[in-house]
């Protein structure tokens, strides 16, 4: 797929003119980008607390992380308590 028949072709096109990447790459890389904001706050709030808990934090620290990092999102999540968190981990 060439950068102008891309959805995001000026994107593309742009990553193109600034990097290294070729048409290849950088309709990659805008894809894995999009797919990560592309993420509900409930798939969010799952891969953080993966990774977190793998980095060795506790349950606490981790709530309370990802409770702050939620609103920086590009669309913003719902505001979640503490315990939705839980909710939406352990069931």
């Amino acid at each position: 797929m060439s950068a102008s028949s891309h959805p995001f072709g000026d994107l593309v096109s742009h990553l193109m003119r600034t990097t290294a990447l070729g048409p290849g790459e950088a309709a990659r890389v805008v894809a894995d980008v999009l797919a990560y904001f592309d993420e509900s706050a409930e798939a969010v709030v799952r891969r953080r607390h993966a990774e977190l808990k793998s980095a060795g934090l506790t349950n606490d620290q981790i709530f309370e992380r990802i409770a702050a990092e939620l609103p920086q999102r590009r669309v913003a999540a719902p505001e979640l308590s503490l315990r939705q968190l839980r909710r939406i981990v352990y069931g």
